[in-house]
């Protein structure tokens, strides 16, 4: 039994020093024939700080990885989550459609196993075809559980990324910008459907309240068109701030506006409305 555990832990640490010996080779085989005619993402950059980094990153993986054969699972994993993280978090990655990415992985794994089978070609049989079988597998697995990782680190990356980016769009969409000490300003641009209304009507409410707003214009210049939808979310927005004890001012109803909001019976009269906002 002993010699026989001394047989597969030679057979280890063999398979780990002939791929540790061919990490920088492993590399630069896969950046010459990486595919980089892809339109988007970090593998068509002609930019040569993003291509050192992409190559650093390949082969620090090739370096973590080699260690699959003389390390115990769960030191091996431990050490290989910040590498999965940072690339998962990684701008460059994120920016990278996700099957980019997985293709890479996979033609990497393809190195490992041609490698492999180069290895086994070069002991001219001494081992097993059940240790040989036992190594290849290993080598998928292992593939299999980084890439899964990735894929779950990258999409809660991705999720955050977009978060934030929505949450910048409604900032952008509703700002509330501040033109005094107790007083500013709602611009309202483009179409509003329902969903930008409700958008609108948070954000403004907490803008306000945030800013300690007493009197807010809402300038309708930028609104193109009036129905009876808009209309109401306008009034709903007014009653809200209201109940804040926040005056309104509606400014800037262009012609066209106000002629489709009296042929639809659309009344501003309970709301102080001007004409410009200099007139304020």
């Amino acid at each position: 039994m002993d010699a026989k555990i001394e047989h597969d832990k030679e057979l280890a640490h063999e398979l780990f020093h002939f791929f540790k010996e061919k990490t920088w080779e492993l590399t630069e085989t896969w950046y010459k024939l990486l595919d980089k005619s892809d339109p988007t993402g970090i593998y068509s950059s002609q930019d040569p700080n993003v291509i050192k980094d992409v190559k650093e990153q390949n082969y620090e993986f090739h370096l973590q990885f080699c260690d699959v054969f003389i390390r115990e699972e769960q030191p091996f994993y431990t050490d290989f989550e910040k590498w999965i993280v940072a690339i998962a978090s990684d701008e460059q990655h994120l920016t990278t459609p996700v099957h980019y990415i997985l293709r890479e992985f996979f033609r990497t794994q393809e190195q490992y196993l041609d490698l492999f089978e180069e290895f086994i070609s070069l002991k001219d049989k001494e081992y097993s075809i059940d240790k040989i079988n036992k190594w290849r597998r290993r080598i998928i697995f292992t593939f299999e559980k980084i890439v899964s990782w990735f894929v779950e680190e990258n999409n809660k990356f991705s999720m955050a990324r977009l978060e934030a980016q929505q949450e910048t769009i409604k900032e952008l969409s509703t700002p509330v910008i501040q033109v005094g000490n107790e007083k500013a300003l709602l611009p309202l641009i483009g179409d509003i459907d329902e969903v930008r209304s409700k958008m609108i009507l948070e954000n403004t409410l907490q803008s306000v309240a945030k800013k300690r707003i007493e009197l807010l214009y809402i300038d309708l210049s930028g609104v193109l068109i009036m129905d009876t939808m808009v209309a109401h979310q306008i009034f709903q927005l007014i009653k809200s701030l209201d109940l804040l004890g926040v005056k309104s001012i509606l400014s800037g109803i262009r012609p066209e506006v106000a002629q489709t909001a009296v042929q639809m019976g659309i009344d501003f009269q309970d709301v102080e409305v001007v004409s410009r906002l200099e007139l304020c």
